[in-house]
């Protein structure tokens, strides 16, 4: 990441830990490219959103409303339990493959989280909890916020406040119910970039607190110039409140030049909505024509940059040249790409990818004699002429100043007053709050030991996996007790059985793990937690594989009743499902525990498979699942140089064949084999988890590696 303190602090405490970041910073100070570089070095799964199209775009992400498929309007907290109409706009389910994204997300970032309103990330966060933990704001997802309050602000309707305001204190995001619940840091960015001037970074700045005197605005004023005309050699490009005054400035400028105009129509693929083009569709432009990139240049030579300004030297049907001041050389410009992307898993490699839905091909170039302040947020300029006398929202003013690079390279069309330096109280109060708090090393230090332990002690908690348990036995009594008495008996087992040796054992087990992790120095490679670790996997694997994988594996009977039989698929697809990401992250840790191999293992776990395991379970529906001449296995590894081999091999296997391990082997198997050498088929059989299958398919190459390790010990 870039050397800068704050921006790696930011970077730590995204990668190194599960707290909720806001990354704020005065115009300028790089919160743009520290997305971009987070998004090609963090190895955490990520979906990028923002509040409007173009803004999606330029992140590189979507917008809110299409990801979570949100209908626009206000959105009442705690509307979804009420069942009215407007709830039902809410209520929509997702395609398997949108729960798929949902599911494995470890980081959810919001940028020009400043224009979010409270109650759109409230619904944001029972979106993510319908999917995820129901129990946790924003589903237990980590969140990265950026964005800077000083600049624009959401966009609410009277009609709208008046239905909100009984909710809400204010529409900014951080009066969002969910945020409230959760708690975030702070993070502000203090170097500018985009202005070298002090004198002039020191007139924003007053502008930001608040403390606009006197001096502020003669200082500002200084740059009134009544009647002020740039030279047609200068790039000067005007700032307007509203984008009626803008078009009016493109349109009078663009008639007034006597040469031919040309029109440029877009090249529009598949899906790609109105609302997100990044310029007009229908691009009308002349010899003489100011105009804009729109876009940084995607070749090698990269000549121009988005908010780069020049003005049109040769143009023809297919043909387009640009000189910008300060250039020696022309610009020929050709059509560039935007893509209209969709977040998705990978089949085979099951991270989140962009899908890309539809291309927009046009040149990357609009008129820019006159742009609102609202789109110029994010741009640099050398030259602007601002006309902010008619400012109508908090932090206007203060946009359209701090995009020029310097004080002499604006110009005001009317004087500045104090009451166009809007500012709203809510504001205010939260960035002084937030500004006591700073955090630190420290507190980096901290939250990444809390971090560690919460993944940890997560590996083995059994909570939810007994509850699902639960809710089964309880289907299963109300509907099947006469029809499957022994499934449902079995079932009954391995609840009681999952709740003493599952349950129990994992609180106490992760108990001592808080204990030994607390006083640690450095836990994350302290080889007595990584021992305990270790053997916790091998216990609880096995436990696993013995009560729980092997009643999924019979668990289907065969119901004529449509919705019992409904209800009782979905409670043995989360049953599947959980278990899935218990044997997934216990496989990961079977050599250490490892964060980043954890989340990974964890997100690919919850991808659904509910299906397809039970499309694949046995039809048996009555009996136990488990033979009664199977040996009794002990818990203890006799062999443990051997217990290597086969979970390397079954490693091997694992991946050659794109499966969980426990698919190719259950962790029984492999400490029966271990406890009892068996010397031939039979011997075989006789451990739990080994079928005729299993002997068929990789008996020989069992025995071979018991052969590999009698001849490689003394005994």
């Amino acid at each position: 990441m870039e050397t800068n303190k704050e921006l790696d602090l930011a970077y730590r405490f995204l990668q190194y830990t599960g707290t909720n970041v806001f990354l704020t910073g005065k115009a300028g100070t790089g919160k743009t490219t520290f997305l971009q570089q987070l998004k090609t070095k963090s190895p955490k799964r990520m979906v990028v959103l923002a509040p409007t199209g173009v803004a999606a775009i330029n992140a590189g992400g979507v917008t809110i409303h299409s990801f979570f498929q949100l209908p626009f309007g206000p959105y009442v907290p705690g509307q979804k339990a009420e069942g009215t109409t407007a709830s039902n706009r809410y209520s929509h389910r997702f395609g398997r493959e949108k729960i798929d994204v949902i599911r494995s997300i470890d980081l959810l970032v919001i940028d020009e989280i400043s224009m979010v309103r409270a109650d759109l990330l409230d619904a944001v966060s029972d979106m993510l909890c319908r999917y995820r933990d129901r129990n946790r704001p924003f589903g237990g997802v980590q969140l990265l916020l950026i964005g800077d309050l000083q600049q624009l602000s959401p966009v609410v309707k009277e009609e709208e406040w008046d239905l909100l305001k009984a909710y809400y204190d204010s529409p900014f995001f951080f009066n969002s119910k969910a945020l409230q619940q959760t708690s975030y840091i702070s993070i502000e960015l203090t170097h500018v970039y985009r202005q070298v001037n002090d004198e002039f970074i020191g007139l924003l700045n007053r502008i930001r607190a608040n403390q606009v005197d006197e001096f502020t605005l003669k200082k500002l004023n200084s740059r009134y110039i009544p009647g002020f005309v740039p030279d047609d050699t200068e790039d000067y490009i005007t700032l307007t409140t509203h984008n009626s005054q803008a078009q009016q400035i493109n349109d009078r400028k663009l008639e007034e030049i006597g040469f031919t105009a040309y029109s440029y129509t877009a090249e529009i693929q598949d899906n790609f909505p109105a609302f997100a083009f990044p310029t007009s569709e229908c691009l009308v432009l002349k010899k003489g024509a100011q105009v804009m990139f729109v876009k940084n240049d995607s070749s090698p030579e990269k000549r121009y940059y988005n908010g780069k300004i020049g003005k049109v030297t040769e143009i023809g049907p297919g043909r387009i040249k640009v000189l910008c001041r300060g250039d020696k050389e022309e610009i020929e410009v050709n059509r560039e790409e935007w893509m209209n992307t969709k977040y998705s898993v990978d089949p085979e490699t099951k991270e989140i990818t962009e899908q890309v839905e539809g291309i927009f091909r046009q040149y990357p170039l609009k008129t820019a004699w006159a742009i609102t302040i609202h789109k110029s947020q994010g741009l640099t300029f050398e030259h602007a002429i601002i006309e902010a006398s008619a400012a109508f929202t908090h932090g206007q003013v203060y946009v359209a100043l701090s995009r020029c690079k310097t004080l002499e390279g604006l110009v005001l069309n009317s004087p500045l007053s104090s009451h166009v330096m809007i500012r709203d109280k809510a504001v205010e109060y939260f960035t002084e709050q937030v500004g006591q708090n700073r955090p630190g090393l420290p507190e980096l230090k901290e939250a990444g030991r809390r971090y560690y332990m919460e993944l940890v002690t997560e590996l083995f908690d059994y909570t939810v996996l007994w509850k699902k348990l639960q809710q089964l036995a309880w289907l299963f009594g109300e509907h099947l007790a006469k029809l499957y008495p022994d499934l449902t008996g079995r079932c009954r087992e391995v609840r009681d059985c999952c709740y003493s040796e599952l349950t129990a054992v994992g609180e106490k087990f992760q108990n001592q793990l808080r204990q030994l992790i607390v006083r640690s120095d450095d836990y994350e490679h302290d080889s007595q937690i990584q021992e305990r670790i270790q053997k916790g996997v091998i216990y609880f694997e096995g436990k696993m594989e013995h009560w729980v994988v092997a009643f999924l594996s019979v668990a289907q009977p065969e119901i004529d009743n449509k919705e019992i039989r409904k209800t009782i698929e979905k409670a043995l697809e989360a049953l599947q499902r959980e278990a899935d990401v218990k044997m997934e992250t216990l496989g990961a840790a079977e050599d250490g525990f490892s964060v980043t191999a954890y989340l990974s293992a964890r997100a690919k776990a919850a991808i659904s498979k509910g299906k397809a395991k039970a499309k694949s379970r046995s039809k048996s529906t009555t009996g136990t699942g488990l033979a009664s001449d199977r040996a009794e296995i002990s818990a203890d590894i006799r062999h443990p140089e051997l217990y290597k081999l086969l979970r390397d091999w079954r490693k091997q296997e694992a991946d050659a064949l794109k499966l969980p391990a426990y698919m190719v082997m259950r962790q029984a198997a492999l400490v029966g084999i271990c406890n009892l050498l068996p010397a031939d088929g039979k011997e075989l059989l006789k451990i739990p988890g080994i079928g005729k299958k299993v002997v068929e398919k990789y008996g020989a190459k069992i025995f071979s590696l018991i052969d590999d390790y009698r001849f490689g010990t003394k005994e």
